[in-house]
């Protein structure tokens, strides 16, 4: 039998071991370590809790230049997420100049304007300047939504309503209680605030293991 022959079975047999070759290859992930890739939040509970779905709340501040560098890493990541996962962004109103901008996303969320509007809000904070950080006024806030084409009259009056200060009062409150002391803050299911990461994509992939490790609870 020609040497080429011979030899065929043996390339075949060794290339169909090749993929569990390198999977048995791949380094294991180390264990999530609590107080140092996340802290548990006793007797924590989601946000916006939905039937059959696993929230992942973002706690963020349209003012805060490191949510706005943060935004365009979660956009995408939330075109990847799993159908039983459910992004919730949660305005932080830590008070002074936190509050306007929070009323401001409860008012557009309760127009239905919210999702369209998001990025063009961290986009006039941090690059045209169309909004100030400090000190913006309810019809300044109002002016941009309306270039934004939102009615203004229907935005005003929904800024300005007892809705609004409803929702800001719980967000103000669940905040607290999850124990956020500053933004962009990543939190699981209510359960879990993500602490570790040196980077964006590193703070997003132990969400994701927390993420796994509550759907492995169900």
């Amino acid at each position: 039998m020609p040497m080429a022959s011979r030899l065929l079975p043996v390339l075949i047999t060794l290339l169909a071991l090749l993929p569990a070759t390198a999977l048995a290859a791949a380094p294991a992930l180390a264990p999530l370590v609590e107080g140092q890739d996340y802290e548990l939040i006793p007797e924590g509970t989601p946000f916006a809790p939905a039937k059959g779905k696993i929230e992942v709340a973002e706690v963020f501040g349209y003012t805060c230049i490191h949510c706005a560098h943060f935004e365009p890493t979660l956009a995408a990541w939330k075109k990847t997420l799993p159908r039983d996962v459910q992004l919730t962004p949660v305005p932080a109103a830590f008070g002074g100049y936190w509050i306007p901008y929070a009323r401001a996303f409860f008012a557009a969320q309760q127009l239905g304007v919210q999702p369209r509007t998001h990025q063009a809000v961290f986009d006039a904070l941090h690059k045209t300047g169309a909004l100030p950080i400090q000190n913006a006024s309810p019809e300044e806030i109002a002016g941009f939504y309306a270039s934004q084409g939102v009615d203004r009259a229907r935005f005003m009056a929904a800024l300005r309503g007892p809705q609004v200060d409803a929702q800001l009062a719980r967000a103000r409150d669940w905040v607290a209680a999850a124990g956020v002391e500053g933004t962009p803050t990543i939190i699981v299911n209510g359960k879990y605030r993500v602490i570790g990461g040196r980077t964006y994509d590193d703070m997003l992939k132990i969400a994701e293991r927390l993420v796994a490790r509550e759907r492995a609870r169900k």
